[in-house]
């Protein structure tokens, strides 16, 4: 077939229908030695496809009639079955499997991705074949192992997502079902972070006051994703997503906070330093209507993690209290200190006199000087408590070890005894 730029205008059309068409032709890469003139080919006229739709001329040609054909070139190319993930692939340790046939699928994405942001392309003829079970098939192929393939797909369905207004709300559901089976079923998922960048410039979109159905987005998919073991692998994500709802809408924090500690990672540490950060950023939004609602579970939750046998824990708690508006102005500020205190000061005062690691010691001694010169009368209040508390649980104590004492001289009186009626 002659070059798209040397044919005769009036037999372009025909020409680069026949070469989609030629294009639909898929072979296979399981032995890259087999078709190489047949693939070498197919990758020439893909990338002549790319090369002539970026010119004004090329444009031009994203008419109604050869979308079918052009739809059917790229299914053919993009739309597969994925390979089985391996039982022993670990995302966090391992290097991706590479796709075998990425030199003909980069450039048959690259084709997709002209057609899509093209002024010339209507919406509304296109959403006919551009459609939903395309659109699901996409997010299906976010399970691909190779990171150039997500990096496209994330690309063109942000890219469907802002062009065809009727299916948002679809791959939003789409988006949220891949969300559901990761969470509650396999928890093995190649694109979790891929979904949620395009989320996140979704959710920036979303008109004030939130709809009910991002609100149940928020509490049934987003809050949940902070339970599986791999979360580090999309924690910046989801965290950027989770601060936009409650720029959007203080009162999120609400349910964000209560399904954020049922999930917290007691038991890791790197997780719980992780989870700090992305509650620090929680907290700076805060609103006095919201911290009335959760302040109690936020302290003590707090104060468990100032308790904690990680020092790296411990620090990044502490270092709330180097945020100047959290101290200032937000929910560490004088005016809660009334509800504050009494909770932490426990924690505070065993890492502010002798913690082994310097730094929390310091930092922990910082804390409680800041609360000492906010209100001295609570702090005094707040030490004799806490010194009365240990008093009683040191005699409770003794009276649990008297009574173990007690049973066991019984014990012992009694053995002879057992021993010789045997």
């Amino acid at each position: 077939l002659p070059a798209l730029r040397d044919g005769p205008p009036t037999k372009r059309e025909e020409l680069f229908v026949a070469k989609l068409k030629l294009c639909s032709v898929i072979f296979s890469f399981d032995d890259p030695t087999a078709d190489k003139r047949g693939k070498d080919m197919k990758r020439q006229t893909l990338l002549e496809l790319v090369d002539f739709v970026n010119t004004p001329a090329g444009q031009k040609v994203f008419t109604e009639s050869v979308m079918g054909d052009l739809m059917a070139m790229v299914s053919a190319n993009v739309c597969r079955a994925l390979p089985p993930a391996t039982d022993d692939f670990d995302p966090e340790e391992d290097e991706p499997v590479l796709e075998p046939a990425w030199p003909h699928l980069q450039v048959a994405y690259e084709f997709f991705l002209r057609f899509i942001v093209s002024s010339e392309v209507n919406a509304k003829a296109a959403k006919k074949y551009v459609d939903q079970k395309f659109c699901l098939q996409l997010v299906e192929l976010f399970d691909s192992e190779d990171p150039r393939e997500r990096d496209y797909l994330k690309t063109i369905l942000h890219r469907i997502y802002g062009k065809f207004m009727s299916h948002r709300s679809f791959i939003r559901r789409a988006i949220s079902n891949v969300f559901y089976r990761f969470v509650y079923e396999t928890e093995r998922h190649n694109g979790i972070g891929e979904l949620l960048e395009i989320l996140g410039s979704i959710i920036n979109g979303f008109a004030i006051p939130l709809k009910k159905e991002h609100l149940q987005f928020l509490a049934r998919a987003l809050i949940p994703l902070h339970k599986p073991k791999c979360v580090a692998l999309y924690h910046q994500q989801l965290s950027y997503c989770i601060i936009q709802y409650v720029e959007k809408d203080a009162d999120t924090a609400t349910p964000i906070l209560n399904g954020f500690f049922k999930c917290w990672p007691w038991s890791n540490s790197g997780k719980q330093v992780m989870f700090l950060n992305e509650l620090e950023e929680i907290l700076e939004l805060l609103g006095a209507d919201q911290l009335a609602q959760v302040s109690t579970m936020l302290f003590t939750n707090l104060a468990r993690c100032l308790d904690s046998d990680h020092f790296q824990v411990v620090e990044r708690a502490l270092f709330l209290w180097n945020n100047e508006h959290l101290v200032n102005s937000g929910c560490l500020s004088r005016l809660n200190a009334q509800t504050v205190l009494p909770i932490i000061y426990g924690p505070l005062y065993k890492n502010s006199s002798g913690h082994w690691n310097a730094t929390v010691e310091g930092l922990a001694q910082n804390v409680l000087k800041m609360y000492m010169e906010y209100d001295l009368a609570l702090y005094d209040r707040c030490t004799a408590a806490y010194f009365r508390e240990e008093e009683e649980a040191k005699k409770k104590l003794e009276a649990l070890q008297d009574k173990w004492a007690l049973i066991e001289k019984e014990a012992n009186s009694i053995a002879p005894a057992l021993l010789l009626a045997k």
